[in-house]
């Protein structure tokens, strides 16, 4: 009984351990390289989580309507070792993206590099794996 409930518990600790690569996706699987886009807007939400940092901002089109998009960077490590801090991009900044748009053709995007309010260009970590 007793290698009957350590087996029963090793299996569930693999399970575990592999479901957060399951929840996991390749770049490849949502977004389009070959789409790419610069979009500029006003930044309305920021999720500084695991394993992408997204954010959500306004975009306006040439006829004034606003739109929401939301962007995929990298983990919130490797931000932080090129740079960003969780108050680098705040809401209500006017910001310019650049990235690889979604292939089910939502306003979702991989974004590459952002620019900042003060002019700064930065890399976002992006899981496409080319450096800006």
């Amino acid at each position: 009984m007793k290698h009957i409930v350590l087996g029963l518990t090793i299996a569930a600790a693999l399970i575990a351990a592999a479901m957060p690569l399951m929840a996991h996706h390749s770049f490849a699987a949502e977004f389009d390289s070959a789409k790419q886009i610069k979009l500029t807007g006003v930044v309305t939400k920021i999720d500084w989580t695991n394993p992408h940092v997204w954010f959500y901002f306004d975009v306006k089109d040439e006829g004034g309507q606003v739109t929401n998009w939301g962007a995929e960077m990298g983990p919130p490590h490797l931000l932080q070792g090129s740079g960003w801090t969780r108050t680098t991009m705040k809401i209500g900044d006017t910001i310019n993206v650049q990235g690889s748009l979604a292939k089910n053709g939502s306003k979702r995007l991989n974004a590459r590099t952002v620019t900042t309010p003060d002019g700064k260009r930065m890399g976002a970590a992006s899981s496409e794996g080319v450096t800006p």
